[in-house]
């Protein structure tokens, strides 16, 4: 068992390889209208764990708001990218299915 303190992370990256863990994650947390990464996709999947805040999502043709409470599953392969819409703080928990990130950018 390992314990690892949040405010070590660098950006609120855990690359799961690095600490032992099957998984990766990020946590998002920014009051910046628009921050959000270009489109990208990964080879295995990608849950949002929307903690607070709105944000536009684009996964594969489709758009949609995600918000505070909701969980967003997309698929390994399918493009993808978000933006905070404001104005409240967007907070989330994205987690990889993976313990290294694998990103291939589009955009």
């Amino acid at each position: 068992m390992r314990i690892i303190q949040q405010d070590l992370l660098i950006d609120g990256d855990f690359e799961g390889r690095m600490f032992g863990s099957g998984v990766s994650f990020l946590l998002v947390d920014t009051d910046e209208v628009g921050f959000g990464p270009r489109l990208h996709q990964h080879p295995y999947t990608e849950t949002f764990i929307i903690r607070s805040g709105r944000a536009k999502f684009t996964v594969g043709d489709e758009e949609l708001v995600g918000e505070a409470g909701q969980i967003i599953v997309v698929p390994p392969l399918t493009p993808h990218k978000f933006a905070n819409l404001g104005p409240d703080r967007f907070q989330s928990t994205n987690i990889h299915a993976s313990d290294t990130y694998i990103t291939q950018w589009l955009e």
